[in-house]
């Protein structure tokens, strides 16, 4: 699977992930649930097991797209691997337990909560008595302050990419001991358990230049089940060792490699023996589940000549052995290339036999954007009929159903089912109406029939003119017409429903356009066409697939489509953050702290000095002041119901703005050795490598229910 941008909340949110999926579905809370958050759509996939069924020592060979660039997450440059590492090495007050809400990390917090609110807010954090840095030095106040000083934005030598949080607090203190710290905030901080996590030493953070260069290639000091042994970029693997001075349970691993392998060549590499765990996509899934079918099992055919039919077969042995010479010759080799694919196809899906599939619900949600700074889109009425068009539940079917996941819409911008900020608020827009969407672009001056000028070609979308293409399509295909909620005020849930909600529908008594399906639809001589720009590489499969299927409904009321798919590395830097698209399809991941990470993607596009717009991370360039000033609210007031309240009003808002529509949850399927447990697809919980390992032998894993397919029901 492509990924454009990261997905960890220590760098910034920014553009990730291109599929998506769940596994198991709770009821969701709806109108009435006493709570709307409901319960997480997947549990844990880890194959749990006790620590003492767990061999000691070993080494997990683990698949990432690559070495980082830096070990220090708070850098503009830090990836998902750099978090990765992060977790394994260094504290964390807070991590994210199975339903994506934080929790107390007692291996470095004995407790940590507000003592006072006036006049200042402030928390106080009990340290673990035995938490010490592999220096043997104990973590204390002068780690935290020197974290906050650099976060905090007022020193500018620091290269930082964000500040939230850290520039609301006015002193860092030491308790009554040195296990006590006191973080005093200059104005409330609702998600202050965001803070220190990662914490890094005062050594990394102490100096602008320990801070920018220190951290990037190697970590000295570390606090974590695990340090830092080797980071190879030339060979692309970072080796991960037991840390002698953890106090914690030790780590069941000798040692973690985190080698580099390219997402299509993972298959490969499980097969050759070289890897333990490993991220995939759909295809390398159906490998590994057809391999762990007895012998003998029908199956569908895969392999390199799984396409080729009877006819195909009969007509390569006839121009092999026929009377052209030269074409026998060619289909010869061919035909024994084919034979050699075979083979390795037919030895690796024994090897894979050793392998199974985990997979839950990835912490991230894929959506259609849509650019409301120019083009048709600019008018709401628009946006709105193309979100009205749009059958989620049908999009999630075609993305969920062939991996056997339920196809459960996400009904939130801001939280995924199960975190606390979660509510559906999907209402405040409405549901697939095909009517209404007519109706609101009649209402907006779109009518058939009209006349359409002749437009100029553009060219072709990216950096240079050109684009990519790995189908054997037209790079750009055009689409054209098809001749076949309530606002939440406050915050609780409506169900759609025909109605004339401000802002949500077209005004009563529109009438939507009769007997004119096969005209397309234009306005002012120029045809309702949308630029569609997708990325092209092979593991953006599935997005085109959604993106076919989203042309198909647009077509159903009148809107055409072009579709320009586009190199990967342009798709976001040259496309989605310049605006150069109408419509585009990218992830966010999930955070819990909405009040924080969210404000950056929704906040309405301000003019900069040099008459720019400054659109932050919201690169549909769609807002209100009216979400600006809910997240505001939400983030300042430490009564935690209120907040929620505050996060999931925004989210009608952010809604009925239609500048983005969530489709559905990825899904997180990753290919685990069979004896490898603790470990797999995590879902949204942070994952405690010091209980990762492999089975004795002859140990089984947990009994009962285990993560293996299961959800919180």
């Amino acid at each position: 699977m492509s990924q454009h941008g990261v997905g960890p909340r220590a760098v910034t949110r920014s553009v990730a992930f291109l599929t998506a999926g769940v596994l198991a579905v709770p009821v969701l809370a709806g109108c009435g649930s006493e709570d709307p958050s409901g319960k997480p759509l997947a549990g844990q996939d880890i194959q749990p097991a006790p620590r003492d069924r767990i061999a000691d020592g070993g080494t997990l060979r683990w698949a990432v797209d690559s070495v980082p660039d830096t070990l220090n997450t708070f850098q503009s440059d830090a990836d998902a691997t750099t978090t990765r590492v992060a977790q394994a090495v260094l504290p964390s007050m807070f991590r994210m337990d199975a339903s994506g809400r934080p929790e107390r990390n007692p291996d470095y917090l004995e407790s940590a909560e507000v003592v006072d609110t006036e006049p200042k807010q402030v928390v106080l954090y009990k340290l673990n008595q035995q938490a010490v840095w592999s220096d043997g030095r104990e973590i204390g106040a002068a780690d935290f302050a020197a974290q906050w000083r650099a976060l905090s934005g007022k020193d500018t030598a620091y290269w930082t990419a964000r500040n939230a949080g850290y520039d609301r607090i006015q002193k860092i203190e030491r308790g009554d001991s040195a296990l006590e710290v006191r973080v005093t905030f200059s104005r409330p901080y609702a998600d202050w358990r965001s803070l220190f996590s990662p914490l890094y030493p005062k050594d990394v953070m102490g100096t602008p230049d320990s801070f920018n260069d220190g951290a990037r290639k190697k970590l000295k000091v570390t606090a974590g089940p695990f340090t830092i042994k080797k980071a190879d970029r030339e060979d692309g693997e970072i080796t991960l060792t037991r840390n002698p001075r953890w106090w914690g349970e030790p780590a069941r691993l000798s040692e973690i490699v985190l080698r580099t392998v390219p997402r299509d060549k993972r298959a490969a590499e499980l097969a050759a023996g070289t890897l333990d765990l490993a991220e995939i996509d759909p295809a390398a899934a159906r490998r590994i589940t057809l391999a762990a079918r007895p012998h003998g099992s029908s199956s569908p055919l895969m392999g390199p000549d799984a396409d080729r039919s009877a006819a195909d077969s009969l007509r390569s042995w006839a121009v092999a052995n026929g009377s052209d010479e030269d074409a026998a010759d060619e289909e010869t080799v061919a035909r024994k290339k084919l034979r050699r694919a075979a083979v390795t196809h037919a030895r690796q899906q024994r090897a894979l036999s050793g392998f199974e599939v985990r997979k839950s619900l990835e912490p991230a949600y894929t959506q259609l954007a849509l650019n409301g700074a120019e083009g048709p889109l600019t008018d709401e009425r628009v946006r709105r009929a193309v979100a009205r068009a749009l059958d989620r539940k049908e999009l999630a079917q075609a993305v969920l159903k062939p991996l056997g996941l339920p196809a459960v819409p996400v009904g939130s911008h801001l939280a995924l089912s199960g975190q606390a900020h979660y509510a559906d608020n999907s209402g405040a827009l409405g549901g697939q109406d095909t009517k209404e969407a007519q109706a609101l672009l009649a209402d907006a001056g779109w009518v058939r029939g009209g006349p359409v000028k002749e437009q100029k070609k553009e060219k072709a979308a990216g950096p240079e003119g050109e684009e990519a293409d790995d189908t054997g399509e037209d790079d750009k295909a055009q689409r054209g017409p098809d001749p076949a909620g309530r606002l939440a005020q406050d915050g609780k849930q409506y169900k759609p429903h025909q109605g004339g909600a401000p802002g949500a529908y077209a005004p009563q008594g529109t009438a939507a356009p009769a007997n004119q399906e096969a005209a397309r639809l234009a306005k002012n001589g120029k045809a309702l066409t949308l630029r569609f720009v997708l990325p092209s590489g092979p593991g953006s499969r599935t997005l085109r697939t959604v993106a076919d299927r989203i042309s198909r409904m647009l077509e159903r009321v009148g809107i055409g489509t072009e579709i320009s798919k586009v190199s990967d590395e342009s798709y976001f830097k040259d496309h989605i953050a310049s605006g150069q698209y109408d419509l585009a399809l990218y992830s966010w991941p999930a955070t819990a702290y909405p009040a924080t990470d969210a404000r950056p993607v929704f906040a309405k596009p301000v003019p900069a000095a040099d008459g720019s717009l400054n659109v932050e991370q919201n690169y549909t360039r769609v807002g209100t002041d009216q979400v600006d000033q809910l997240f505001d609210e939400a983030v300042a007031t430490l009564d935690e119901g209120e907040s929620r309240s505050l996060i999931r009003k925004a989210d009608s808002r952010i809604w009925a703005a239609a500048g983005s529509i969530p489709l559905f949850q990825r899904p997180q399927l990753l290919a685990a050795r069979k004896n490898l447990v603790n470990a797999g697809a995590f879902g949204f919980g942070t994952p405690v490598y010091e209980d990762m390992g492999f089975l004795k032998k002859g140990a089984k894993p947990a009994s009962g229910p285990s993560a293996k397919g299961s959800a919180a029901r």
